[in-house]
C-alpha cells in the first residue's frame, strides 16, 4: 500500500489550526509558510 501525501495541504492545514490556537503567531506561521514554499519551488518541487 502507497501512501502519498501533498506537503502543501498538509503544511495549510497545520498552518490553520496554529493560528486558531494561538492568534499571535500569525506573523511568524505566514512567514515560514512563505520560506517554505520557496525553498521547495528551489529544489525543483513545482506547486
Amino acid at each position: 500500500m502507497n501512501i502519498q501525501i501533498e506537503l502543501v495541504p498538509l503544511i495549510s492545514l497545520a498552518a490553520g489550526i496554529a493560528i486558531l490556537v494561538v492568534p499571535k503567531l500569525l506573523n511568524y506561521i505566514v512567514a515560514i509558510y512563505l520560506i517554505v514554499l520557496g525553498v521547495l519551488g528551489l529544489l525543483g518541487y513545482g506547486f
